[in-house]
């Protein structure tokens, strides 16, 4: 392949990405919750970084950019609708806009819903999308901003694209959102069979993340408002798909 894609572990349970182009030694990463892990992974690989591009302005995705420029000469990409509360921005982008790495590019898409201003970024050479606290393994982001009609239409966003997108989210939550969709969707086979994977999985100490889009499709109660037995388990049978993510995301924030 004509890149690399790497999940470096930071804080109690954050991940950042690198994201490398081979044929112009370009080199990104995707979100900075603290620059050591980071700098070790480039170190190991012996890349440069040449762009940082930002989610959102949550302290456990930028504090560490600072440390990291100070070693790094590289270009910080970030919101434009989230400029006045991020880190110094050098390109400010909006939903649609392309951001491109070397021979690779990155479509920009809006999730608000966690935030205002949250963005993904979707590199289709890679079959790669970093969706941070939007969408994330067996979840999504709390809604600390945003409202549920908010969040449901960026979760359709995210569902459009190809089953076989690796999406890299933000945090090692899985386990406990595992526990939390077994109590809506409790006859899920897939989602048994996940929920089992996902504790050997850790009880090894093993990241459950990224996964695939095709995976949060089958077994994501937060991609599924439209499945039957999700909407009988809530007694929600005739309700709107918008309707029933938000009594899921209720559920989830009383979990």
């Amino acid at each position: 392949m004509p890149f690399d894609l790497i999940t470096v572990p930071c804080l109690s349970d954050n991940y950042a990405y690198l994201l490398h182009d081979r044929k112009t030694g370009e080199t990104a990463c995707i979100d900075v919750p603290e620059a050591g892990p980071i700098k070790a992974a480039l170190e190991d690989h012996g890349w440069t970084l040449s762009q940082v591009w930002l989610t959102h302005h949550h302290w456990d995705h930028v504090d560490g950019l600072s440390d990291l420029l100070a070693d790094h000469h590289a270009s910080v990409v970030g919101a434009a609708a989230d400029a006045h509360r991020m880190p110094e921005l050098n390109v400010s982008v909006k939903e649609g806009d392309t951001v491109k790495l070397g021979d690779l590019s990155a479509r920009v898409i809006d999730v608000s819903g966690h935030t205002v201003g949250h963005i993904a970024f979707y590199v289709e050479a890679a079959n790669a999308a970093f969706t941070a606290d939007s969408l994330m393994a067996l979840g999504c982001g709390r809604l600390f901003e945003g409202t549920p009609q908010q969040m449901w239409g960026s979760m359709q966003k995210l569902m459009e694209l190809p089953a076989e997108t690796t999406i890299c989210s933000g945090h090692e939550y899985t386990a406990s959102n595992a526990k939390f969709a077994l109590t809506v969707d409790p006859e899920n086979s897939a989602l048994i069979s996940r929920a089992e994977a996902v504790e050997d999985a850790r009880a090894k100490g093993v990241p459950t993340v990224p996964s695939k889009l095709s995976t949060e499709l089958e077994t994501n109660p937060f991609l599924r408002p439209a499945d039957p037995g999700i909407r009988a388990t809530l007694g929600m049978p005739d309700a709107s798909d918008s309707d029933v993510f938000a009594e899921i995301r209720r559920r989830k924030d009383d979990f």
